[in-house]
């Protein structure tokens, strides 16, 4: 069985290089690029996010990726975000009184924790929905998370009868806030699955299996 062609998409993120690392111990060809055809034409497409939501979106759209993104998620090309790759597909983040504008790709804000103590830095187990595929087997197993801001509100509203909800996988530092989404195509993650340990490889094995 040949191995999936994976591309971890490059436009200046902190963390891409052990992403890569990651998805190579787990079985993935793996290219690093921005160029259109390597993201469109991959089974699968990562997109790392470390830093600021604002410079994140920055960087996004400096190698046009919003829009090779969005034709990926609307042919039914498996996408996964990681970090603040999971922030910018909700509506807006704010930081330090900013507004800025994401992908939209589902209801929400991401805002600063409501915890004492912030950055939520280190390992936190997860809530799981019944039928996850990416935390299928793993669903007790603890993440490496490092963020000061999540999405702390979850309002999905299902327009069309035959639409199924996205899953949506919760955790806690001084509140719920999002962990992760399955929504058909694109999956996202708040913590680090490269950085996850065996917990970490097999969520990447599970995502890997899904690209068909």
């Amino acid at each position: 069985m040949s191995k999936p062609n994976v591309t971890v998409l490059d436009y200046g993120s902190g963390n891409i290089h052990s992403a890569v690392r990651a998805l190579e111990r787990v079985g993935a060809n793996v290219t690093l690029s921005a160029k259109s055809s390597d993201v469109l034409e991959a089974d699968g497409l990562l997109v790392p996010g470390v830093g600021a939501f604002a410079s994140v979106m920055q960087g996004l759209k400096d190698v046009d990726a919003l829009r090779m993104i969005g034709r990926r998620v609307a042919g039914g090309r498996p996408v996964l975000g990681i970090c603040v790759g999971l922030q910018v597909f909700f509506e807006e983040g704010v930081e330090h009184g900013v507004r800025t504008q994401g992908m939209g790709e589902w209801p929400g804000t991401v805002e600063r924790l409501a915890a004492d103590v912030v950055p939520h830095m280190g390992w936190n187990t997860v809530e799981a929905p019944a039928g996850s595929r990416l935390f299928a087997g793993i669903e007790d197993e603890r993440f490496y998370f490092v963020h000061s801001y999540g999405v702390q509100k979850w309002d999905f509203d299902v327009t069309q009868p035959a639409m199924h909800p996205p899953l949506v996988t919760w955790a806690d530092h001084g509140g719920r806030f999002v962990a992760a989404v399955e929504n058909g195509p694109l999956s996202a993650t708040q913590f680090h699955p490269e950085k996850s340990g065996d917990a970490g490889a097999a969520l990447l094995e599970n995502w890997l299996k899904g690209l068909g």
